[in-house]
C-alpha cells in the first residue's frame, strides 16, 4: 500500500469517527423532570412567596416555561411566586426538547385572610371609607345629612345617624374584624328608623378582604332579599342628579331608563344636593327594588333583607350573598358592608324615600 493511500484511509476513518460522535450528540433525549415537589394540590396566604422547583435530571439541553393561570412567570426551572388576592391559582409547568414534552400541574389555594374576633373587637363597624349620599331633604344638614355624617355611626349605635338621600346613596364602612358567615343564621344586623308603616328600605352590600390590604377595593357581592328578581327589582340602575340652576331646594334627576323627576322640597330648608360635591352633577348606580309599598305617604315593610325596612332593626345572612351575575357565592366572612338607597319615590309630604342608619353590628358580640 503506497503512502497515498494510507493518508487516504486515515483521514476517512477520522472523518467516519466524527461523524459518529456528531451523530451521537445530534440525538436529542426527552426531558427527564424531578419537581422539588410533587404534590399537586398546595396552598399558601395572600401575599406570602412561594417558590417551585425543576430540576432537570438529565443535564439536556431543554425549554423551560412556568404558567400561573395562563400567563408566563418564568423561563427558567424555579417559579416565584406571590398571590395578590385569595382563589384558586392553576400552575403550569413545561419542559421540552425536539424529542418530547414533560408537563406537571399544580393548584394553588389561597384562603380569604380572615381578621379574628379579640376582645377588643368592637360589634359595630369602626371605619368610614365613604359617604355618597344622593340628592336628598337631610343634605347639608347639621344632623343626618352633612359631609361628616357619615362618621356617626362609627364605633356605637346613634341617632341622629346617617341619611343616604334618595335611589343610589351610599356608605361604606368596615369592621375591625372578620363577620363569619355563620351556617343557617343572621350574621349582621342593620339598625334604622323604620317605624310601622314608614320604611325606607336600603340595599345592603358585603366584601370580603381578598387581598388583604385592609381596603374596600376588591368585589361587592349583593345580599339578595325578598324581593330579589321580582317585577320591578332592576339591578345596575342609574339616577343623574343636577344642580338646581338657579339656586333652588328640590333637585332635578333623570335615570338610564329615561325616567325623570325632582327630589322635591319638603319640611327641610336648605338645599337638597349636597353642596361639598362640586359638580354639577352626579350619578349613583346599585340595585332597584320594587315600589311595591308604596301608597302615597306609607311606606310598608318589605319581606327581608334590607336596611331600614323594620322597627329594631334588620338582620341580614351572608348567606344570601350574589355575584354580579345574580347567582349565589359563598363567602367566608365579610369585612366591609354598603347599604345603598334602593328605591326612587316621592312620599308626598314627607319628601323622599332616603335610606337612614344608624348602627351596623355584627350578630355574634350583640348580646
Amino acid at each position: 500500500m503506497t503512502i497515498k493511500n494510507q493518508i487516504l484511509i486515515a483521514i476517512l476513518a477520522i472523518t467516519l469517527s466524527s461523524a459518529c460522535k456528531k451523530d451521537k450528540e445530534d440525538v436529542a433525549v426527552a426531558p427527564s423532570i424531578k419537581m422539588a415537589s410533587e404534590t399537586a394540590t398546595i396552598s399558601a396566604k395572600v401575599n406570602e412567596k412561594i417558590t417551585l422547583t425543576a430540576g432537570n435530571k438529565l443535564g439536556n439541553h431543554i425549554d423551560q416555561e412556568w404558567k400561573v393561570n395562563g400567563e408566563i412567570k418564568s423561563n427558567t426551572g424555579v417559579l416565584e411566586f406571590t398571590a395578590p388576592k385569595s382563589g384558586t391559582y392553576i400552575i403550569d409547568y413545561k419542559a421540552i426538547n425536539t424529542a418530547g414534552v414533560f408537563n406537571f400541574k399544580y393548584v394553588l389555594q389561597v384562603a380569604v385572610p380572615e381578621i379574628p374576633v379579640s376582645s377588643t373587637s368592637n360589634k359595630f363597624v369602626t371605619t368610614l371609607f365613604e359617604f355618597a349620599p344622593a340628592a336628598g331633604q337631610f343634605m347639608n344638614e347639621a344632623s343626618w345629612g352633612n359631609e361628616q355624617s357619615g362618621s356617626s355611626i362609627v364605633g356605637k349605635q346613634a341617632t341622629p345617624g346617617v341619611c343616604l338621600g334618595a335611589f343610589g346613596g351610599y356608605v361604606v364602612y368596615g369592621f375591625d374584624h372578620t363577620v363569619i358567615n355563620k351556617v343557617d343564621d343572621d350574621d349582621i344586623i342593620v339598625y334604622g328608623n323604620a317605624f310601622a308603616n314608614f320604611s325606607e328600605p336600603g340595599v345592603v352590600w358585603v366584601m370580603q378582604d381578598e387581598n388583604g390590604n385592609g381596603k374596600p377595593d376588591d368585589t361587592w357581592y349583593e345580599l339578595a332579599g325578598s324581593e330579589f328578581g321580582k317585577e320591578g327589582y332592576i339591578r345596575n340602575y342609574s339616577v343623574t342628579y343636577t344642580r338646581p340652576t338657579p339656586p333652588s331646594l328640590s333637585v332635578a334627576w333623570k335615570d338610564n331608563k329615561g325616567g325623570s323627576g325632582l327630589v322635591k322640597q319638603s319640611f327641610h330648608k336648605l338645599n337638597h344636593y349636597p353642596l361639598w360635591i362640586t359638580a354639577d352633577e352626579f350619578t349613583r348606580t346599585g340595585t332597584l327594588l320594587p315600589a311595591i309599598n308604596i301608597k302615597g305617604s306609607s311606606s310598608a315593610a318589605l319581606g327581608f333583607g334590607y336596611a331600614d325596612n323594620k322597627a329594631g332593626g334588620d338582620k341580614v345572612d351572608l348567606a344570601n350573598a350574589i355575584d354580579k351575575d345574580g347567582k349565589k357565592v359563598v363567602l367566608k366572612g365579610a369585612d366591609f358592608i354598603k347599604v345603598q338607597t334602593g328605591i326612587m319615590a316621592d312620599l308626598t309630604f314627607f319628601g323622599e324615600l332616603s335610606t337612614e342608619v344608624t348602627g351596623i353590628a355584627d350578630l355574634s358580640l350583640v348580646k
